[in-house]
């Protein structure tokens, strides 16, 4: 006769309770994606931003350099964009250039109300200065200032710059704001042979040079050149 079977072990509620919890190390291995889902959402905006904040911390200043000795004693009556006309004449001489860009603080910020100022010699390489013996062709203005926009661009209409006994070509540039005088430098032609020979040129380093040296370039209504300035304001 076969023996009966025997009973299976009666469990009780606390036995269902102990089955159904997860142990410590189960909890804590599922915690560990939530967790670094969490981190990854917190840290992920901070790199970005953190790289965002280097990349504009890193733009680059405008480079200074000297006033030379040609800044205007009087400014003219006419002291507008327009460098090739000289209240009612016409300059004839040199390349026609239309000079343009854009001012900016070293965060990118278009400078609105800035005033910018260039000036130059005429083709023949004579200033309108006494120190050059005033010998400048009377209807090249060679001196001019405007105010840029509200999106900081500016532009004026002059020369492609010429050389003159020990200088490259360039043009002298001044940016204001109010009575504050932010920056004076010199604009120089990419490509031209003097750059290397001009004293002035040699004393920048290479990523200043690049900054202040740029292309000229031919157009339908004559050179066209961009200088973008960036000021510490």
């Amino acid at each position: 006769m076969n023996a009966p079977p025997e009973p299976k072990p009666s469990r009780n509620r606390r036995d269902f309770q102990l089955a159904a919890e997860p142990t410590a190390s189960t909890s804590s291995t599922a915690e560990l994606p939530r967790r670094a889902v969490a981190a990854a959402l917190v840290v992920g905006p901070m790199l970005w931003l953190g790289a965002r904040a280097q990349a504009v911390s890193a733009r680059t200043l405008t480079p200074s350099q000297t006033e030379g000795p040609f800044y205007p004693v009087r400014l003219p009556q006419d002291s507008d964009h327009d460098l090739l006309r000289n209240g009612r004449l016409d300059y004839r001489g040199g390349q026609a250039t239309w000079l343009d860009g854009r001012v900016t603080d070293a965060a990118g910020k278009p400078l609105a109300g800035a005033q910018v100022e260039i000036w130059q010699c005429d083709e023949n390489g004579h200033y309108h200065h006494p120190g050059d013996g005033d010998r400048a062709d009377a209807a090249f203005q060679g001196f001019g200032r405007v105010i840029v926009g509200a999106d900081g661009t500016y532009r004026f209409r002059t020369i492609r710059p010429v050389p003159y006994t020990g200088r490259t070509p360039h043009i002298h540039v001044k940016v204001r704001l109010g009575a504050r005088e932010l920056l004076t430098t010199q604009l120089y032609v990419a490509g031209e042979a003097g750059n290397a020979r001009d004293f002035l040129w040699q004393r920048l380093s290479p990523a200043a040079r690049e900054a202040v040296t740029v292309p000229f370039e031919r157009r339908q209504d004559g050179w066209q050149a961009r200088f973008p300035i960036t000021v510490a304001a």
